[in-house]
């Protein structure tokens, strides 16, 4: 058994009676004024869902960097799948293509400081307004909690994005163009390195070159958050009903926790994947030269025009380019950063027990 209880989907415990009739005393009174109790006795559920917002910054800072580090590779190759489909047909040949003839740090990992950079940041921002916004509708104005996690989840996103959106430019630029005077694959672009990548955006294109796409990047990521949570909470009511375990007072296995959190990343991943294609090419469309070897649909920074584009040059299939490793990375990703999200928040409310309390 798990013993790492999530947040996201209770916010309130159910209010159960004991066998005579009395209400149990509330797990955050026991103790207090009471010294022969020890120390208090903390419901997992209730724990988790009171942890301070602080708390819930820094855990989902920590959760996001980490699983966006170990997926990293892998969203390099699905880059690179949906800005030259021609070259990397699927994901089994653009990852050996890649490693091959540019090697991990460089091909795989390529522009993977300014992932970073925005990363933690983001991630952090994102899971303080979801805990926040999501407490505040449901507890305090009653909302429901279907709408309470897709708006929750929309909102996170939309905060964050001033911070992530500059980095995913910089990060989409470096990874489609791999190693600097990359001999095997011309993107157009040609950074020495990250500093490099930004001076040259900003001398060349202008500071609101960092937030070029920005609208389509807003198209696919603030859809995606809210789905992603809104299916998440759905997956572990389920899950509980499965495994004949009460919701609030009983822990999911550590299979269904981890499983919950991979379905709810990879459904949204898929159902999102045809506004990732458009993100991609627009941010990485303005200097494509005439000789490359793939170029391209000439995308304007209107989401309609840009998805009529790719449709007219490509098709319907056009608009699922590299949706297989996608969907991978949305799921373990997602799987990672809430089992990590979890792991440190309960890590923090244990080492600052003071603060349980407050919210």
């Amino acid at each position: 058994m798990w013993s790492l209880a999530s947040s996201l989907p209770i916010v309130h415990a159910p209010h159960h009676q004991t066998s005579n009739g009395a209400s149990p005393p509330d797990a955050r009174n026991i103790g207090d004024g009471a010294g022969e109790m020890g120390p208090p006795n903390y419901d997992d559920e209730m724990e988790a869902t009171n942890s301070p917002i602080l708390h819930c910054i820094f855990a989902g800072g920590l959760g996001g960097a980490i699983g966006d580090s170990l997926m990293y590779s892998l969203d390099t190759v699905k880059t690179r799948q949906q800005g030259a489909p021609s070259v990397y047909p699927n994901m089994l040949v653009a990852s050996r293509t890649i490693y091959m003839e540019e090697g991990v740090m460089r091909g795989l990992y390529g522009g993977y400081t300014a992932a970073m950079l925005g990363s933690f940041p983001s991630s952090a921002i994102f899971f303080g307004t979801y805990e926040y916004s999501k407490r505040k509708m449901i507890n305090e104005w009653g909302i429901n909690d279907t709408f309470t996690h897709l708006f929750a989840g929309f909102l996170g996103d939309l905060v964050s994005s001033f911070i992530y959106v500059p980095s995913e430019v910089l990060k989409t630029r470096l990874q489609l163009q791999g190693k600097y005077n990359n001999a095997h694959f011309d993107s157009g672009y040609n950074y020495r390195n990250l500093r490099n990548c930004i001076a040259t955006v900003v001398t060349k294109e202008g500071p609101e070159a960092l937030l070029f796409g920005y609208k389509a990047t807003l198209a696919r990521d603030l859809p995606f958050s809210a789905l992603q949570f809104a299916f998440y909470e759905k997956f572990r009511e389920a899950a509980f009903k499965i495994e004949h375990k009460e919701w609030g007072k009983n822990q999911l296995s550590i299979t269904s926790e981890m499983s919950t959190g991979a379905l709810a990343g990879a459904v949204a991943g898929v159902l999102t994947t045809p506004l990732d294609v458009i993100k991609t090419r627009v941010q990485t469309q303005q200097k494509v030269p005439t000789g490359t070897r793939v170029r391209p649909a000439n995308l304007s920074n209107s989401l309609f025009s840009s998805l009529r584009t790719v449709y007219k040059a490509e098709g319907l299939l056009g608009f699922f380019s590299g949706v297989g490793p996608r969907c991978i990375w949305t799921s373990i990703q997602s799987s990672i950063m809430l089992f990590l999200y979890q792991y440190t928040l309960r890590g923090l409310n244990d080492m600052f027990p003071s603060t349980k309390k407050l919210v």
